[in-house]
C-alpha cells in the first residue's frame, strides 16, 4: 500500500468521497491530513501573524502587551478582541499564573512527570502540542510531537480546527509508526488534552499522561523551540497559498531537520540519535 507518506498524499480534498472515507480506506489518520483553512476577516489575520511572530521573541507577551504592540503597528483592538485571536492561534503567555487555560473535566487533569526526570533514551518521552500557521490567505493548525531525547518528530498533522479528534489523528498514527511512549507530555490542561476520548485511548496504550497548567516555561520548551525554529527558518519565509502546500512544505523541511545536526543534542542529527538508541 506505500508509506504512511505516499497514502496521506493520496488524500483529495475535492474528491466524491469524504475525507473521513478516504482516510480509511487508506489507513490514515485523519489527524495527519490538511484541510481547507477556514476564515477570519483580512485585519484580523494580520493581527494574528503579528501576534504570533511577537510571541516568539517575547514568550511572555499578555493580551495587554499585544494590545500595545499591536497599536503601535497600526492596528486598534479592544481587549477581547485581542484575547479571542490570541486564543484562536494557540497564543499562551509563559509565565505563572492561575487558571491559565480552561481546564477540562476534572477527573482527566493529570500531574507533570517530568521535573527532575532522566531522559536518556527515545521513547522514553514524547511531547505535543499545538501551534498556529499562517498562510497567503488563512490559516491552519499545526500539531506536532517530538522524541524529547532526540529531538526527532515522530508525528505531525495539519487541521483547521482545534478540536480533540485531529490531535488524537497525530497521536493514533505516531504510535502506530514507532509504537507508544512510556510518557506523553502535553502543552497545557486545554481541553484537546483532557477530553475523555484522547485521556481513554492513552490509557489504553499503557502511556503515562502528563500535563501542567501552570504556564511554566520550562514545561513544553522542547516544542515550544521546535516551532520557533519551523517558523523562522520555514513557515515565515514561505508563506503556503493553500493547504497542500503547506503540507509539502513541511514535510520538505522536516526531512531537512531530522538530517542536519541538532546543537541541542550535541551537534548529532534527529534521525540519527533516534535510530541508533532505539
Amino acid at each position: 500500500m506505500g508509506s504512511p507518506e505516499v497514502r496521506r498524499a493520496g488524500v483529495e480534498t475535492q474528491a466524491s468521497l469524504s475525507i473521513r472515507r478516504q482516510c480509511d480506506l487508506l489507513s490514515v489518520s485523519r489527524g495527519s491530513v490538511y484541510y481547507e483553512s477556514k476564515g477570519e476577516s483580512e485585519q484580523n489575520l494580520a493581527m494574528m501573524r503579528l501576534m504570533d511572530a511577537h510571541i516568539l521573541d517575547e514568550p511572555t507577551a499578555g493580551v495587554l502587551t499585544m494590545q500595545s504592540m499591536l497599536r503601535d503597528k497600526g492596528h486598534y483592538a479592544g481587549y477581547e478582541r485581542v484575547r479571542r485571536l490570541m486564543r484562536k492561534a494557540c497564543i499562551r503567555a509563559i509565565y505563572p499564573r492561575r487558571h491559565l487555560t480552561v481546564l477540562g473535566q476534572a477527573k482527566y487533569v493529570h500531574p507533570y512527570l517530568l521535573r527532575e526526570l532522566e531522559i536518556n533514551r527515545p521513547g522514553q518521552v514524547w511531547t505535543i502540542d499545538i501551534t498556529y500557521v499562517p498562510m497567503q490567505r488563512g490559516f491552519m493548525y499545526l500539531t506536532a510531537i517530538i522524541d524529547v531525547y532526540s529531538r526527532y518528530i515522530v508525528g505531525w498533522g495539519l487541521a483547521n480546527t482545534l478540536a480533540a479528534e485531529a490531535r488524537l489523528g497525530v497521536v493514533r498514527q505516531a504510535i502506530a509508526e514507532h509504537g507508544a511512549p512510556e510518557i506523553l507530555n502535553c502543552g497545557d490542561q486545554g481541553c484537546q488534552f483532557t477530553c475523555s476520548e484522547y485521556v481513554s485511548y492513552l490509557r489504553e496504550q499503557g502511556i503515562a499522561i502528563s500535563m501542567d497548567g501552570k504556564g511554566r516555561a520550562l514545561d513544553n520548551i522542547y516544542i515550544e523551540r521546535f516551532w520557533r525554529t519551523i517558523k523562522y527558518q520555514h513557515i515565515f519565509l514561505n508563506p503556503a497559498d493553500d493547504g497542500r502546500q503547506l503540507y509539502q512544505g513541511i514535510e520538505e523541511w522536516l526531512h531537512r531537520y531530522h538530517h542536519r545536526d541538532h546543537q541541542g543534542i550535541g551537534r548529532v542529527k534527529p534521525i540519527q540519535r533516534y535510530r541508533n538508541a532505539a
